[in-house]
């Protein structure tokens, strides 16, 4: 009894949540005419209540249509943001593995000290930065350009912690054993390291790839250009009466994060368990 009634709950709690992607999904296929009908108390400003339609009387595509054939600068916004997810996360995985693997199996002076600053950086908010990393990407004119987004995410602290986690749950027997055997310290890295704590690197490109793909301040702050913008900062000039086309914005928008999420989702509850087993 019990267990259904948890059951029951829990998928009430599931529609709850999915609700506003349904509402969006059923937004694209509203005629013009009807979204002009159902938003009319929001845009006259009345106070009244929308009447919200979840299945249109009459279903039309006119809005894909319009935004896959007859809207270019939604492709240019749409492969800026994969440009920059892409670029980021390739720089993450050449410079936060080593640095992570280096602080799990290495022991050094101020090692530490150096770890701390490191989760301090990874605790200060973008704004606090802001102001430093504006004079910095200026003073290497890289302001009004994808490297001013690219180049600090590259070097973010939160995937060196996670993926630190990941590899600080080896058994150091087992690293002992391969140096004891003679191998070196490349092939300890690249053979048994980067196996063993794959799920922690994934689990960080996963939720790499869900930040950077939402990505608004750092745009805003340092792009001038519109032509240069993400498609996280397309989305809010689509003005009211151009409803439809939102809608159909939103929904392509959300399919490259859910896509990676659904893909990566075991491999991250793997990497989160995995980094809370050791310290």
């Amino acid at each position: 009894m019990q267990t259904n009634i948890r059951k029951i709950c829990l998928f009430s709690l599931a529609i709850f949540f999915l609700m506003p992607a349904v509402l969006v999904l059923s937004g694209t296929i509203i005629s013009r005419y009807e979204l002009e009908q159902c938003l009319a108390p929001l845009t006259a400003g009345a106070g009244e209540f929308i009447a919200w339609k979840f299945f249109p009387r009459y279903p039309t595509f006119e809005h894909y249509g319009r935004i896959l054939f007859y809207t270019p600068q939604f492709f240019v916004v749409f492969w800026n943001s994969m440009k920059i997810v892409v670029l980021v996360l390739a720089g993450q995985l050449l410079l936060a593995v080593p640095a992570a693997w280096a602080f799990a199996v290495y022991r050094f002076r101020f090692r530490n000290v150096l770890f701390t600053l490191y989760v301090v950086l990874m605790l200060m908010p973008f704004q606090v930065t802001m102001l430093s990393n504006y004079l910095v990407l200026d003073g290497l004119h890289l302001i009004n350009t994808h490297g001013a987004i690219i180049f600090p995410a590259i070097f973010s602290t939160f995937p060196v912690f996670l993926i630190y986690r990941g590899f600080c749950a080896l058994p150091e027997s087992i690293i002992d054993a391969a140096r004891v055997d003679g191998a070196g310290e490349w092939t300890i890295f690249w053979r048994i390291g980067l196996p063993l704590a794959s799920n922690g690197i994934l689990s960080a490109m996963v939720l790499g790839f869900l930040e950077y793909w939402n990505l608004m301040e750092q745009p805003l702050a340092f792009l001038e250009d519109k032509s240069l913008w993400p498609l996280s900062l397309y989305l809010p000039e689509i003005s009211l009466d151009q409803a439809g086309y939102s809608f159909v914005a939103s929904v392509i928008t959300l399919i490259p994060p859910v896509f990676v999420f659904l893909i990566g989702q075991e491999y991250l509850e793997r990497g989160i368990v995995a980094s809370a087993l050791k310290e």
